[in-house]
């Protein structure tokens, strides 16, 4: 394995060796705590233009199911057509893999996507370091061609716009509701999620003016990057909004767009919450859920127009999880209910959102 170096903004260094493929890259360096879930992370459009540091220290150990997908066209095992991370981080990568479910290495997968993989990086050390200083841009540099050296923005950067769908398609044509779900970055489990609720999804492209068509409700999907980018999408919410109150609901990105909709503010996180275990509390209740997460930005609540509210709030730094409409049926959440991977604690947003319909 060639030896190669990551390089932060601030001039920190990290010294690892290169099991992916062998190509510097830049981006900005963020880092997940779950302890599973590589092949659903690597996949999960919102890491686009992302570095992904993993904290659980052994990584690989159970391979890479295949690709593969289901009938309606959706990916079975992960949460896109392909990885979008730029990079993985970790500090100790297992080339022997061993499950049931793997038909390849990591290391091959990486390859075979064209995406770069460092080990042996004191991974615990790297996130002392974002927590303190927050995440920032950083670079892999082969030692051995210590002249080429990457570059890469991520602020100002339209991610959305990189990973959207480029035209409508349709699934579970027929159902008699029918729900347009607007594709920032969307997970393939919250398509599945509607799909196994009885309705048909109509998946528009972020920009897309949906407020001529026929359906029942609206649903606003996950997405990367800095949500101020999608102003086109804020202003459709906003005309559907004010021409009807059909249920909507939004996911992760979806809760910052109807956010910004109603009147919000966003900003950015110190370090972002990407990982398995966020306790979040529902508003109003003593009830407390462990949510799966990966944003960098967050809601302003103070900033919510009137008629606006907080659903959910982070007990751990206090941030909002999620809003709602004090009189019409829009609401959101800051994390994933869908969860893939991660818990299934809250995947009763689903319900609430389709009984509405």
């Amino acid at each position: 394995m060639r030896n190669v170096t990551l390089i932060l903004d601030d001039g920190t260094r990290f010294h690892g060796q290169s099991f992916g493929y062998d190509c510097p890259v830049a981006g900005e360096v963020v880092f997940n705590t779950a302890m599973v879930g590589y092949p659903e992370s690597l996949t999960d459009p919102s890491y686009a233009g992302q570095l992904m540091v993993l904290t659980y220290p052994l990584v690989g150990n159970y391979g890479v199911p295949p690709f593969t997908t289901e009938d309606n066209g959706l990916a079975t095992f992960m949460e896109s057509e392909r990885i979008h991370a730029s990079a993985i981080i970790v500090s100790d990568y297992s080339a022997e893999y061993c499950h049931w479910n793997a038909c390849e290495s990591l290391a091959e997968w990486l390859k075979r996507e064209h995406v770069p993989g460092i080990t042996g990086i004191d991974t615990r050390q790297l996130t002392k370091v974002l927590r303190e200083h927050g995440v920032m841009m950083g670079r892999i540099v082969f030692d051995d061609e210590p002249d080429n050296i990457p570059t890469a923005q991520y602020a100002g950067v339209n991610f959305v716009d990189r990973v959207s769908c480029k035209e409508i398609i349709r699934y579970n044509e027929g159902a008699p509701k029918k729900v347009v779900l607007v594709d920032c970055g969307v997970k393939q489990n919250i398509i599945r999620c509607l799909i196994q609720r009885g309705v048909e999804v109509i998946r528009v492209p972020w920009n897309y003016d949906y407020t001529d068509m026929e359906f029942d409700g609206l649903f606003l999907a996950n997405g990367p990057g800095d949500p101020d980018m999608c102003e086109d999408a804020v202003n459709i919410i906003r005309k559907q909004m004010a021409r009807s109150t059909k249920p909507i609901c939004g996911i992760c990105m979806g809760n910052q767009l109807l956010a910004k909709a109603a009147g919000a503010s966003i900003y950015k996180l110190k370090y972002g919450h990407r990982s398995h275990n966020q306790p979040v509390r529902e508003v109003g209740t003593d009830r407390c859920y462990i949510t799966s997460q990966n944003h960098g930005y967050a809601v302003d609540a103070s900033t919510l127009g009137e008629g606006w509210e907080e659903l959910f709030v982070n007990m751990n730094d206090g941030s909002n999880e999620g809003i709602r409409h004090k009189t019409n049926p829009w609401f959101s959440s800051q994390f994933h209910p869908e969860a893939c991977s991660g818990p299934t604690d809250t995947e009763f947003m689903f319900d609430r959102f389709v009984a509405l319909l």
